[in-house]
């Protein structure tokens, strides 16, 4: 809890990566970016956590894009095909 902290304390390192619960507990409830519950609901007592920042999987370990998605615009559709899952920067005069 870092409300406690103040200048002049000290700390350890705990050489972990900040994590955050996820699970099915986490259905219907309003939090934070830590996981922390601000939806008036009590705690969240969530049984894992998974690590806020990960290291990506290599292009071949993906799971490749084999389902397309038309976005409705033709001539977007035709010339950038995007697949469901797939990253695309699409830039407008807009």
């Amino acid at each position: 809890d870092y409300k406690g902290l103040a200048e002049g304390q000290s700390c350890r390192c705990t050489g972990r990566i900040l994590e955050v619960p996820v699970g099915p507990e986490l259905q219907g409830r309003v939090v934070d970016a830590l996981g922390t519950p601000i939806d008036g609901k009590g705690p969240i007592d969530a049984k894992m956590t998974d690590a806020l920042e990960k290291v990506a999987p290599g292009v071949i370990a993906r799971q490749s894009v084999d389902q397309p998605v038309q976005i409705g615009l033709k001539a977007i559709d035709a010339m950038v095909p995007i697949g469901r899952g797939q990253r695309e920067l699409i830039i407008g005069d807009r």
